[in-house]
């Protein structure tokens, strides 16, 4: 076994470093969208109160530190903005949605900006529960993170609703009906004013109580949710989409996104007519519909400031606990580890967990508990089912291992993966082809040109034989008629 260089981490470090997320102020960027008008009063705000930078949260909030809340002069930004914070830790939750995957993934056919928009004004409270709003085929943002979880169906205006409390059960159970796009927010508010974690009512009798007491526009649900595939998103840097514009990911290792540099890029937004800036789970920014004329503009100001737009995928595929320098420090001597080793990742995505969190990552190292307070640290290692996190089901892959052999073991655990990537393999043995593809093939449509690429059939012309998923496709596929990149198509009904 290949023994690597000893980590130490004090107890002392850990307190020195450590601060709760109730020390914060969390600001509710609703459905991780906020104009950048908005988000440069925000940012300003922030600097006035003496902060240099910013955290964001895996809920598609935005977090900084505030010794003194001085609650004036945050009501005074916040009233105009249009948007709620909290300083009270975690009493109310930011609503999540996969608005930020529109122009950049592809989409179910009928999800477009409007419809985000749309949905989440009919939200007018202040949940207390962790509500999703989602498009199963995107990766970027996780389906089930959420107390209450709508997904999108292929109906539409219609959405799957999910629910999932670890109080109740580990796994998110599906209603038996499929909810209009007006009701949502009615559905979601009778739920929290039901109280599910006290009721004592289980998943079906929460929902037949829901249903008593208001009557939402449904359909019975004839076709089960189609889960996406577990693929690890890409979010970074500058890319191309529909109609030869681009969008821009921007990624911080230490999640201290710099005030003076978020500035800058809201200024320039506004000078380049950005309608929106996006927040990600991933703890990043997305801006689109950067115009061809304005990408030196863009360019110069990541230069100015020394934005790096191109880390590995080894780095960008974590998730981690916000404040946590632990956590933090763990992964930066994995992904070092892992680097030496010219190992790939792709396709898995890793968190750290060293205190309670929703975990939408195929593997999870977590801090395992002592028997005894004087034992030395150790970890387990956890993978999703299928390595897919969407399933929610975690094993154990080990448990109770020292911190120097975790590096190895993600090794092993990652050649499980490619292994059982092997074994979904089609007999043609193409690398994209599943047996599932062949069971389930589906559509998708340049929204460009209105191509089709259909699953069945695959695109002779670009060397994708039948039977090949879409999903899996490298994100440098273009459609072959008018070449606009692979986030223009819309997923289709059969």
């Amino acid at each position: 076994m290949i023994v690597w260089p000893n980590y130490r981490y004090t107890i002392s470090q850990k307190l020195e470093k450590s601060m709760k997320k109730a020390d914060l102020v969390r600001v509710f960027v609703k459905g991780g969208i906020i104009s950048p008008g908005d988000f440069l009063k925000m940012v300003q705000t922030v600097e006035a109160l003496g902060t240099s930078y910013i955290h964001l949260g895996s809920r598609q909030d935005v977090l900084f530190p505030l010794k003194d809340k001085n609650l004036e002069s945050l009501n005074n930004t916040f009233n105009s903005i249009d948007t709620a914070y909290d300083t009270d830790g975690e009493e109310f939750h930011n609503i999540v949605s996969s608005y930020p995957t529109i122009d950049v993934m592809p989409t179910t056919h009928w999800l477009a900006s409007h419809t985000y928009h749309y949905v989440l004004d009919t939200f007018d409270y202040r949940p207390k529960l962790k509500i999703n709003i989602t498009d199963p085929v995107q990766s970027l943002v996780p389906l089930f993170t959420g107390n209450i979880n709508f997904v999108a169906s292929s109906i539409e205006n219609y959405w799957y609703l999910y629910l999932s409390f670890p109080e109740i059960d580990t796994k998110p159970w599906c209603a038996p009906d499929l909810i209009y796009s007006y009701d949502l927010s009615k559905i979601a508010k009778e739920i929290e004013e039901i109280n599910p974690i006290k009721c004592g009512l289980k998943y079906n009798e929460i929902y037949q109580k829901v249903l008593e007491t208001i009557s939402p526009n449904i359909q019975k649900v004839e076709q089960e949710l189609d889960y996406p595939e577990g693929t690890t998103p890409y979010y970074e840097g500058m890319n191309r989409i529909v109609g030869g514009k681009y969008w821009l990911g921007l990624y911080w290792r230490n999640n201290k996104f710099s005030i003076t540099f978020l500035i800058a890029l809201c200024e320039l937004c506004i000078k380049t007519n950005i309608g929106k800036i996006c927040l990600t789970p991933w703890k990043s920014i997305i801006v689109k519909g950067i115009a061809e004329k304005d990408r030196l503009s863009w360019e110069k100001l990541l230069g100015k400031y020394g934005i790096n737009i191109r880390h590995s995928s080894i780095e960008l595929n974590w998730h981690l606990p916000v404040l946590d320098e632990e956590a933090l420090d763990l992964k930066n001597y994995l992904v070092r580890a892992l680097d030496k080793q010219d190992i790939s990742t792709y396709g898995l995505s890793f968190s750290v967990k060293t205190r309670p969190m929703s975990l939408f990552t195929t593997v999870a190292i977590e801090r395992a508990e002592k028997d005894k307070e004087d034992d030395p640290d150790s970890f387990n290692i956890l993978y999703s089912k299928d390595f897919n996190p969407n399933l929610s089901e975690y094993f154990y892959f080990v448990k109770k291992v020292p911190l120097e052999t975790i590096p190895p073991l993600l090794i092993e655990l990652s050649y499980k993966y490619y292994d059982q990537l092997e074994s979904e393999k089609t007999p043609e043995n193409s690398d994209f082809k599943t047996t599932d593809v062949k069971k389930n093939h589906k559509k998708y449509q340049c929204t460009s040109c209105l191509t089709v690429f259909d699953e069945k059939y695959g695109d002779p012309e670009s060397n994708i034989e039948p039977y090949t998923s879409f999903i899996k496709l490298p994100e440098s596929y273009s459609c072959p008629v008018c070449e606009s990149p692979k986030s223009a198509y819309k997923l289709i009904e059969n």
